[in-house]
């Protein structure tokens, strides 16, 4: 019996091409359900570091007020305070008044979202995008006025 077994494994040379052309199309089955979920994943993870860089923003604008008594407008003035800003995609500070700010951030994903965080003169924070509906924002904005 021990004999057949030895006989027969140096009989067998190697796959046959039956077996390869099955293994070729698991993997390319696996690789076409894997793609897209990748890029999909990185997409969320643009969009996630734009919303993180415009929070980080909006905190650097706090800080700021503390230390001036007055919000601003200079995205140099922030990078001072947090330097990671200096990473940021296209990071964009507006300050109509002492009183409020309004920062954003591109998204570097295919859909290039857009996310602001608004601070009225009344004190009210909204945080809006302007793809809704896609990249991580809401279709509708939530009971505060907020998209994401």
């Amino acid at each position: 019996m021990l004999r057949k077994l030895q006989e027969r494994a140096r009989n067998e040379q190697g796959f046959t091409l039956i077996e390869l052309l099955v293994v070729i199309l698991i993997i390319g089955i696996l690789a076409a359900i894997a793609i897209p979920s990748f890029i999909n994943q990185r997409s969320k993870g643009q969009d996630a570091a734009a919303k993180a860089a415009v929070k980080t923003a909006a905190e650097a604008e706090e800080t700021y007020f503390t230390d001036n008594q007055a919000y601003t407008g200079v995205e140099s003035e922030l990078t001072n305070i947090e330097p990671t800003l200096l990473e940021a995609n296209a990071l964009d500070a507006t300050s109509a008044s002492a009183t409020q700010y309004a920062v954003s951030a591109t998204s570097k994903s295919t859909d290039a979202t857009v996310y602001t965080i608004t601070r009225a003169s009344t004190g009210v924070t909204t945080r809006t995008c302007d793809d809704h509906g896609k990249g991580g924002c809401r279709a509708t904005a939530d009971a505060n006025g907020n998209y994401w």
